[in-house]
């Protein structure tokens, strides 16, 4: 059976606990980055709005967006990492943080499309916030690296043909990092690859709604990035936080997050980029990659010209 009908929510509230993967620096001495533009509303509902903050440049800026992870229950704009930030906006790339609806207000797919609609908003502002539209980014962690893989990896979901111009603008990236990120919310994968995860529980209902089993096996595979990868797609950076020979933790809460954000979804991932002739970096402790930091990923391949 490709998805079971339990253990969604665990590991949502899972995902919620660890989903301060971009939001250390909050914790860090020094001043904090202010929006050049705050609250910026992109949708109808209270939770889409965005941070825009603007690069300074003469010409048109790549722009990346930060997706906040909090396993689709919290997380908030606000964490976007300080030091990413820091170095992202020094080399000339401006940065929006935004905020989408939890599964409280609506279940998936809902987020998801909430942050393409962001995306293309983002788009639309090009001329006005100085953003060159065809150099775009994403990164994120946890729940909000699934929403950054989905946006680089699925097929354009641009509308020509809509009444509402902001859906004309195209929704594919140039280069995606994520954070924590699971990469397929197939559950029975997860009991295959991920060390010790062998007792799900808890109704699906509160994330995906009232649905079919059929209706839940499409939309998993439309939002998993190992479902969706193509030739075509972007490169990614991928952070985890142990080595895949690592023991499971000791500490039964520290083990559940350990588990959710295990970096195996990062190795499966890489293995099918790599067959496909895409470029994946995957960095782990011990592991090496020819970046010296996430944000150097995303400015060589926004700027490559830059030195």
């Amino acid at each position: 059976m490709y998805i079971m009908k339990k253990g969604i929510i665990a590991i949502l509230i899972c995902m919620y606990s660890c989903a301060g993967l971009y939001a250390q620096a909050k914790a860090k001495k020094g001043p904090q980055i202010n929006p050049t533009i705050a609250d910026v509303k992109y949708g109808s509902h209270a939770r889409n709005v965005l941070d825009f903050y603007k690069a300074g440049s003469d010409k048109p800026t790549p722009v990346v967006l930060y997706i906040h992870g909090g396993g689709f229950r919290g997380g908030s704009k606000k964490t976007v990492n300080q030091g990413v930030l820091k170095e992202l906006l020094a080399a000339g790339i401006s940065v929006v943080a935004i905020e989408y609806r939890f599964v409280a207000d609506k279940p998936l797919p809902a987020a998801h499309h909430d942050s393409l609609r962001a995306l293309q908003f983002i788009r639309s502002k090009a001329a006005k916030w100085n953003i060159d539209k065809k150099r775009a980014g994403a990164f994120g962690g946890s729940a909000g690296a699934q929403i950054c893989m989905w946006l680089a990896f699925h097929d354009e979901m641009a509308d020509p043909q809509s009444s509402e111009p902001l859906k004309h603008e195209s929704s594919r990236l140039t280069c995606v990092m994520t954070n924590g990120g699971q990469t397929t919310m197939d559950m029975d994968w997860w009991k295959r690859w991920v060390p010790g995860y062998d007792k799900p529980h808890r109704d699906r209902t509160e994330v995906y709604g009232d649905i079919t089993d059929d209706e839940l096996t499409e939309i998993v595979k439309d939002i998993s990035a190992m479902s969706l990868i193509t030739a075509d797609d972007p490169p990614i950076f991928m952070s985890y936080g142990m080595k895949p020979d690592a023991p499971i933790p000791s500490d039964a809460k520290r083990a559940q997050g350990w588990k959710v954000h295990h970096v195996v979804f990062g190795i499966k991932l890489k293995e099918k980029m790599d067959q496909l002739g895409v470029e994946a970096n995957l960095k782990y402790p011990g592991a090496q990659t020819k970046y010296k930091s996430p944000a150097g990923f995303l400015i060589a391949k926004l700027k490559p010209d830059s030195k």
